[in-house]
């Protein structure tokens, strides 16, 4: 796995780049979706964002890209910053890196990762996503913080085990591969 900051870099970019994707697909269609489409009067949740004239968030109507953009910034940011570096720190606390499996141990890390990123990002959507033309309470951030992360945690969870970082390690490991083969061989 990454063995430098320039390869941690690239693993973060890989995976928040999928990652931001599906959180917003996942946003969008499965926990706002019907609601969208019921204010709009649409049959599909496309119609309907594009019937609002995009999505809501900081107090006024955004394209799709704009979200994702915005998302993908802070997730990069808060993952190499804090999400990275501290899931390692806590698996270390439970695994010895050296001893244990090379799959509990990337499991252990996943789990950390998820038990840092998905609360850290449900609070930053709260506030992008807070309904400011209602004016602003600090408890109904926290409610709609609460109800993100209890939406989100099922999704970062599995999506995470089970689908996204299986498919980033392998790419991962097959693009630093040939990297390595071809630095080797030119040697």
């Amino acid at each position: 796995m990454p063995k430098n900051n320039f390869e941690r870099g690239i693993f973060a970019l890989m995976t928040v780049l999928v990652t931001v994707h599906a959180y917003v697909f996942y946003s969008l269609y499965t926990v706002n979706g019907n609601m969208l489409m019921s204010v709009t009067g649409t049959t599909s949740v496309l119609e309907a964002i594009k019937a609002n004239g995009g999505v809501y968030m900081m107090g006024q109507w955004v394209p799709i890209w704009a979200v994702v953009l915005t998302e993908f910034c802070f997730a990069y940011c808060l993952e190499m910053l804090v999400g990275s570096p501290c899931s390692f720190r806590l698996a270390c606390k439970v695994f010895d890196p050296r001893s244990t499996h090379p799959v509990l141990f990337e499991t252990a890390v996943i789990c950390a990762t998820v038990g840092i990123m998905c609360p850290a990002m449900s609070f930053i959507a709260a506030w992008l996503y807070y309904p400011y033309y209602k004016g602003f309470d600090i408890f109904t951030l926290l409610a709609d913080w609460l109800k993100l992360v209890c939406y989100n945690f099922p999704f970062a969870f599995f999506t995470q085990l089970f689908f996204i970082q299986p498919l980033i390690r392998t790419l991962f490991k097959a693009i630093f591969r040939n990297n390595k083969e071809t630095a080797a061989e030119t040697a």
